[in-house]
């Protein structure tokens, strides 16, 4: 398909010129990052695309910045009749005209395939317009929920031309739900800008003066079960074993387990800080002997491609896409098992030519991810194999 290089976004697409709708929900911060990247990268390949979202992910992410038009649409993370039905309305107006819809994340997907199927009502909008997903996340739900979220799993991978997992097991688990088409899909590493602070000022600015040689274990991350915050607190209590100086670990984020972090970290007397939200992770990282990772699930955990980027050894849960992101150049341990972490912890602390030799391979392991510019040039190659295709 020849891509125009005229962009438009509140006019209609220029002839032969795609135009693209890509669909994310409220809460969605990578994948805000994501859209971004790739609404200003499409657009830079002449493809006119439209963002739908809520009304503040614009605020938040700059897609109207990025020669991109922005329709807003609140998604909710969770349904509601009226929410969802007025959402499904707004929907079906931004994609009047659109050749493909790309969505991301399920509350996004679910509400695009409905739009898309009841087209009838628009004229200027088509039910065969070809429908990408991403997959973004597993869901950890339990019980009644976590059933509730199956059903519209299976829906969603069934409904879309063409589910990309941004890791082999959500790839995995789109086909195993019945979908026709399941790839890996790329997501590019965020650029990485260095810090203001060198190792010296950072470590001074986090442990005072006369305490510059004690250890720092960094932990970065929405303070959200899934995120293993819990656990880490856990492997914490050993690290306060042998000799000293004994380690410090900070946990740099915000979010609902915060409180119940913090009375736990002062009831037992653990050696850990909750920094609360940070904006300057880069002299953290500067400031960390190593950074620790204990979820129960990521996909291509920021934190891990920040850390390796740096240089700073990482010890990580082997959990979702991790294995795959980090190749050799983490430790890795298995998760649930906070023993195993702290263990990992303590002994890559003790061994200074194992944390020189992650430093190391680290920068290494980051020049195998896909950039801005390749994940934007596969993310096209699969929008013209759909729109050619025959529907």
């Amino acid at each position: 398909m020849d891509h125009s290089t005229a962009r438009s976004t509140a006019a209609g697409p220029e002839p032969g010129q795609l135009h693209v709708v890509l669909v994310l929900a409220a809460g969605s911060g990578g994948i805000g990052a994501h859209v971004r990247s790739l609404a200003q990268g499409l657009t830079a390949h002449g493809v006119k695309v439209t963002v739908c979202g809520p009304a503040d992910s614009d605020a938040r992410f700059g897609f109207s910045h990025t020669g991109a038009g922005f329709h807003p649409v609140e998604i909710t993370p969770t349904a509601g009749a009226r929410s969802d039905a007025t959402a499904i309305g707004e929907l079906r107006r931004a994609f009047t005209g659109a050749g493909l819809v790309h969505a991301h994340g399920l509350r996004a997907a679910l509400l695009s395939d409905l739009a898309l199927r009841t087209a009838g009502r628009l004229p200027g909008l088509r039910p065969e317009t070809p429908l990408v997903v991403t997959s973004h996340h597993a869901l950890l739900a339990t019980g009644l929920e976590r059933r509730l979220q199956r059903l519209m799993e299976r829906r969603v991978a069934r409904a879309a031309d063409l589910v990309l997992g941004a890791s082999s097991d959500l790839v995995a688990r789109a086909r195993e739900l019945g979908a026709t088409d399941a790839r890996l899909g790329p997501v590019a590493a965020p650029p990485f800008a260095a810090g203001g602070l060198d190792r010296t000022a950072a470590r001074a600015a986090l442990l005072g003066e006369g305490a510059e040689d004690r250890p720092l274990v960094l932990a970065v991350g929405r303070l959200v079960p899934h995120k293993g915050f819990g656990q880490l607190l856990d492997a914490s209590r050993t690290l306060a074993e042998g000799p000293g100086p004994h380690p410090l670990v900070l946990i740099a984020g915000d979010g609902p387990q915060g409180p119940a972090l913090r009375e736990r970290v002062a009831a037992e007397k653990l050696p850990v800080r909750l920094l609360g939200h940070r904006d300057d992770v880069c002299d953290l990282l500067a400031a960390a002997d190593l950074v620790v990772i204990g979820s129960r699930w990521e996909a291509r955990s920021l934190v891990a491609q920040e850390a390796l980027r740096a240089g700073v050894p990482l010890v990580s849960t082997a959990v979702g896409g991790i294995p795959e992101l980090v190749g050799d150049a983490a430790i890795l341990v298995p998760g649930g098992d906070p023993v195993a972490l702290g263990r990992a912890v303590r002994e890559l602390l003790a061994d200074p030519a194992r944390r020189a030799a992650l430093a190391a391979a680290g920068p290494v392991q980051a020049e195998t991810w896909p950039d801005e510019a390749a994940t934007v040039a596969q993310v096209l190659s699969t929008y013209d194999e759909l729109v050619q295709a025959p529907r």
